[in-house]
């Protein structure tokens, strides 16, 4: 079992921009991929990115290409979501995963999630 702690969010205006964390503890991290996806009010579960455990393989939602960077620290088992020029339709519960094995878009290949913290995004 991998138990994930999402921190980082909050309120912010438009244009700005929030690092979100996750930490991994519980079973070894090694050899997982991680992932973010978010859930806006009345809408559905969306990928946004996802980093493998070692090899560059990063992947990323083209809504959030270009302004949202992906990345870990294996050392401290943590991710990092590096959002810039935060847009109102970024206000959503941000959710950290992790999978053994390779990066994948599709919440349903991630059995390990975190509890979620909020993005609000106002203009």
């Amino acid at each position: 079992q991998v138990h994930l702690v999402e921190s980082g969010g909050g309120s912010v205006q438009v244009g700005d921009s929030l690092r979100l964390s996750c930490a991994a503890s519980g079973r070894t991290f090694r050899d997982h991929a991680a992932g973010w996806f978010r859930q806006a009010p009345g809408k559905e579960r969306e990928f946004v990115a996802s980093i493998a455990w070692s090899a560059p393989i990063l992947y990323y939602a083209d809504s959030v290409k270009g302004r949202f960077r992906i990345s870990r620290d294996n050392a401290k088992s943590t991710v990092s979501l590096q959002m810039n020029s935060l847009q109102p339709e970024d206000t959503a519960v941000y959710f950290c995963t992790a999978r053994l094995g390779p990066p994948e878009v599709r919440s349903s290949e991630y059995p390990y999630w975190g509890q979620g913290t909020q993005v609000t995004v106002s203009s």
